[in-house]
């Protein structure tokens, strides 16, 4: 039974700075965009609509029987644009969570999708996303790679204290690779588009931290996969692989 009070909401741009166009990009047979809404359905925890700008992603999104709402073409980051969708899908206000699935999750699991809720079960949550444990030394150094840094809650939880590119913490002891899924509270969503970019966001470019700075509080749940999210040719020709044998 899809719960009436979320929101997945996958936005979408053709204007990818290093793969223009990577929406719609084939892989086994299907535009990307059609795997990571495809996946979202499954997980079946909402109502799933593709946000985007550009009217060829809004036409193969419901050629392949999906939802699409259009968005300005100014947002300056995904976050503003699923804010703009939500305000045209509930106007009234009934949805209370709102997913934030990056579009160039193809390889992203059903089973990590459903993860990231469970944090919001705590009221003082804002926002829940995911990690995973670092286990090769080159996603350790790489900047690529943000690394959530947070203190332990119990089992597979973990209250996010900073996010950075950097290699961190250090000493003897487990890092965390951050994975881009975001479920925030309504609430919490519509206080974090309304606030200026904050000093340590611009200076990692790390998004995130815009929350953490203005007090907001981020949890995350420890999954054991990391989704391959598709931002060069490279990453692409992975991704196929990966899906032409699934």
């Amino acid at each position: 039974m899809i719960d009436p009070r979320i929101l997945v909401l996958i936005p979408a741009r053709m204007a990818a700075t290093r793969l223009p166009g990577k929406p719609l990009a084939d892989i086994a047979g299907l535009p990307m965009i059609v795997h990571v809404m495809r996946r979202a359905e499954a997980a079946g925890i909402g109502r799933v609509a593709v946000a985007t700008d550009t009217a060829e992603i809004a036409s193969v999104v419901t050629a392949h029987g999906g939802e699409a709402v259009m968005t300005s073409p100014a947002h300056p980051s995904g976050s503003d644009r699923i804010h703009e969708a939500m305000q045209k899908l509930d106007p009234d206000g009934k949805a209370e969570i709102v997913v934030n699935l990056q579009g160039d999750f193809p390889t992203i699991t059903v089973d990590n999708i459903r993860e990231v809720l469970p944090p919001l079960q705590d009221p003082a949550v804002d926002i829940a996303t995911l990690a995973s444990q670092i286990h090769t030394t080159e996603e350790d150094l790489a900047p690529s790679v943000v690394k959530a840094i947070g203190t332990s809650l119990g089992g597979r939880r973990m209250r996010a204290l900073y996010f950075t590119r950097a290699t961190a913490p250090t000493g003897d002891g487990p890092r965390y690779h951050h994975i881009g899924l975001y479920a925030y509270r309504r609430a919490a969503l519509e206080r974090y588009v309304s606030l200026p970019p904050s000093p340590l966001e611009l200076q990692e470019k790390l998004e995130q931290l815009r929350a953490l700075e203005a007090g907001m509080r981020i949890d995350f749940t420890i999954v054991d996969t990391v989704p391959r999210g598709v931002d060069t040719p490279a990453d692409l020709e992975t991704a196929r692989g990966i899906l032409s044998k699934s």
